[in-house]
């Protein structure tokens, strides 16, 4: 079996659900005592998030093309940035090392076209909802119509998202106003919704959407998994 690197740490809070579910997946197919072969670099968030919001994306680059060389070093045979935003990043990171870098986005449009969806609503960070590299991606690559919130709900989804969620706040009033927004998205015309940040299925699950919700983070580990088991 392959070994998975992960640069996670943006935030902690999500890398973990990763790192549990890729050892579920590698038990549940192997059996037994089997775990993943994996390696994780994690970043300070503080600090990638003051990049983020400063617009100083070389700076955050350097950060992540520094612990994606650390991954290869260590052994790794694919990188994973295990968040949906630093894949602004991920054809720099790609780049700066020579192994794969398995992308987020593609993992999820892989499914929604399995689904046979051709619309959905995209829920992340202002970053992943309101800038190309993510919405193009999905729809120059698998033909998706990506449809995201009015600016005064992304402003409400990014602030829970840095606020709430990264700090392992779980709000149930917030939950209810996401409600009210995948509502507002699916009226609109979205067949699914995808959580586009890797925190939000921290308080967003299945019951809180009319229609299919796509886990970003559980369709990455699963690529991640598929592609460890490739000998």
């Amino acid at each position: 079996m392959r070994t998975i690197g992960i640069i996670g740490g943006m935030s902690w809070e999500s890398t973990i659900p990763y790192y549990r579910r890729i050892n579920e997946l590698v038990r549940d197919r192997l059996g037994g005592l089997h775990s993943a072969r994996l390696v994780l670099v994690s970043v300070d968030f503080h600090d990638i998030a003051e990049l983020q919001n400063a617009g100083r994306w070389d700076e955050a680059a350097t950060a992540m093309t520094d612990a994606a060389r650390a991954l290869e070093a260590a052994g790794a045979d694919c990188v994973l940035i295990a968040t949906n935003t630093m894949h602004k990043l991920a054809d720099r990171v790609e780049a700066a090392v020579g192994i794969p870098l398995l992308h987020i986005a593609d993992a999820t449009g892989e499914a929604i076209a399995s689904a046979g969806l051709g619309t959905v609503g995209l829920l992340g960070t202002r970053f992943t909802m309101e800038q190309d590299f993510y919405r193009a991606r999905l729809a120059d690559r698998f033909g998706l119509e990506v449809l995201v919130p009015s600016a005064e709900d992304r402003e409400f989804v990014n602030r829970v998202i840095y606020s709430e969620l990264c700090c392992g706040i779980l709000d149930d009033g917030s939950r209810a106003r996401f409600r009210e927004i995948i509502a507002s998205l699916v009226a609109e015309g979205a067949e699914g919704i995808v959580l586009g940040c890797t925190e939000i299925p921290l308080l967003v699950s299945a019951e809180d959407s009319p229609v299919v919700l796509f886990d970003t983070g559980d369709l990455h580990a699963m690529a991640a998994v598929e592609f460890a088991r490739k000998v």
